[in-house]
Parts: structure tokens; C-alpha cells; sequence
């Protein structure tokens, strides 16, 4: 049986600052606290919770007051800034690079659109704490959220979009290209002669990846997707290399492996979501092998 790991797997570069930033922190013997957990793989935070990581919802921030805190790759909305300073807690912002331009955007787009009755509307998984973030930036209301072509025709249906005026579509960084591309053209197949402004706003990154893993799916016998049960992105993923090899099974550690999956011979991909470390990938590669 032979191992491949998927050399584009791994940590994206926004959660990489984050990581980075937190090790060295807590290497300098600083006490750290996160705003959520700082990336959504159940055994990457283990290891730096190990280290002396707190991760804290925001109904806990009273814990922090006057110490430091990092907010995530995420990225938060305003006011959660005015609450921290009102705490006297030092921040360590390592929202991404790529979340803090679409938030702008957003803001932007919408002093453009709402004073003559248009609307904002994202791409992007309800409660995810991107989205969160995103909505955050204008007021209640200002953004409405869809998860699929179904949601974008009920919301129509039932008139809180309206595709008679003016609409800037957005999408979450770590969304599907194939589902933002469905959304927007149903949308734009229900305009009604306003104009519909499509941003691309999934982050390059991700989208690259989309194509690169259907590949290194097909190119294996067998794939062994690795994410945390949290992630996403890792949802997405795991439903794109299965959609490319049914013989396709999502763990989040090594101790989940079933021998009965793999056949002799197999050639066994292994690879993960953004949020997946590295070293996780690598220790799921060596147990297969070792079932060999």
C-alpha cells in the first residue's frame, strides 16, 4: 500500500499567522487568551492549549480583563472591540488579511446600496464566526445571509430580498466557487431590472484548492480526509474528494482508522481542510502505514 500526502493541504496562510503568533507569544511565558477557538481542529487545539492557550467565548471576556487576548483569522465585528477596551484587554489581532478586506467591502457596499433601498446579501454559513464578523460591520439587518440556492429562493419568495432593487453579492472567504457560482445565478436569473454587482471574494487560496484536491482525489484508490468535526471548510472539502472518489473517509485523528477501508495495494491519499495541521496529516499518514 502506498501513502501520498496532499502537498497543498495544511493550515492556510491566515491561520498560520495566527498559530505563529500565539507560539510566540506563550513561548515568551505570556499568558494568552483567544477570542473562540483560534482554528477549528480539535487536536491542534489541544497542543496549544497544552502550551497555555485560553480560549474564551465572548460572554466570558470578564476572565481577560487587563491581560491579552488574539483574535482569530475570523475576524470580529466592531463592537467586540469596544468591549475589549472597555476590559483594558491588549488585542493581538491576527484577523486575516483577506476577511479584513471583504468586511470593508461590505461596509462600503453598503453606504452605497442602503440609502436607495438596496441590499447587501453573502454567501456564507449561518453562525460561522466569519459571517458573524462580516454582518457585524453594518447595522442589524444591513447583510442577509444565504447557505444555498434554496435559501436565496425562499428569502425571494418571501420578500426580504428584492430583486427589484439594487444588490452587491458577497461570499464568505471559505465558501464553495461551485455553490457561490449556483447562488449567483439564480439570483441574477431573478433580478428585475436592477443591477446585481457580483464581488469575488472567496479567498484564492481556497478556491485553487478546490481544483487541486478533486485531482488528487481521482489520482488515488482510496482518500482519508482529515478536519476537525468544527470546520467548515472542511465539510466542503471533504463533500468535493468524495464527490471525486466515493471511497473517501473523513476522520479527525488517526485513532479513528478503519483497516477495513483499505484494500492491498491501494493508493491512499491523505488530506485535509485549511484548518489541519501539518503534523496531523502526517501522523494519520504513518498509521496507515503501519496497518500495512
Amino acid at each position: 500500500m502506498q501513502v501520498e500526502i496532499d502537498p497543498h493541504s495544511g493550515f492556510c496562510g491566515g491561520v498560520i499567522r495566527a498559530i505563529g503568533t500565539a507560539e510566540e507569544f506563550l513561548g515568551a511565558g505570556g499568558r494568552l487568551y483567544s477570542l473562540g477557538a483560534i482554528v477549528h481542529n480539535e487536536q491542534e487545539l489541544a497542543r496549544l492549549e497544552g502550551r497555555g492557550l485560553v480560549a474564551l467565548g465572548k460572554d466570558q471576556l470578564g476572565a481577560a480583563a487587563g491581560q491579552t487576548l488574539l483574535i482569530r483569522a475570523h475576524g470580529e465585528p466592531p463592537q467586540v472591540y469596544v468591549r475589549l477596551e472597555e476590559l483594558g484587554i491588549k488585542v493581538i489581532d491576527c484577523t486575516c488579511p483577506v476577511v479584513l478586506g471583504l468586511q470593508r467591502q461590505i461596509r462600503e457596499a453598503y453606504a452605497r446600496v442602503a440609502p436607495a433601498g438596496g441590499q447587501v446579501v453573502l454567501f456564507g454559513k449561518i453562525g460561522h464566526p466569519e459571517v458573524l464578523g462580516l454582518v457585524g460591520q453594518v447595522p442589524e439587518g444591513g447583510v442577509v445571509v444565504v447557505e444555498t440556492p434554496e435559501q436565496l429562493r425562499e428569502h425571494l419568495s418571501d420578500g426580504s430580498i428584492r430583486p427589484d432593487r439594487a444588490i452587491e453579492l458577497f461570499s464568505q472567504t471559505t465558501m464553495s466557487p461551485e455553490g457561490y457560482a449556483a447562488v449567483r445565478e439564480r439570483l441574477q436569473a431573478a433580478m428585475q431590472g436592477a443591477v446585481l454587482t457580483v464581488h469575488d471574494t472567496i479567498c484564492r487560496q481556497v478556491a485553487s484548492r478546490h481544483h487541486e484536491l478533486a485531482e488528487f482525489a481521482r489520482s488515488h484508490d482510496a482518500v482519508v480526509f482529515v478536519a476537525g468535526r468544527d470546520s467548515s471548510n472542511g465539510k466542503v472539502l471533504f463533500e468535493l474528494c468524495r464527490r471525486a472518489n466515493p471511497r473517501t473517509w473523513l476522520i479527525g485523528s488517526a485513532d479513528a482508522l478503519d483497516p477495513g477501508w483499505l484494500r492491498p495495494g491501494d493508493r491512499v491519499g491523505v488530506c485535509g481542510a485549511t484548518s489541519t495541521p501539518k503534523w496531523l496529516l502526517e501522523e494519520v499518514a504513518a498509521a496507515i502505514k503501519n496497518l500495512q
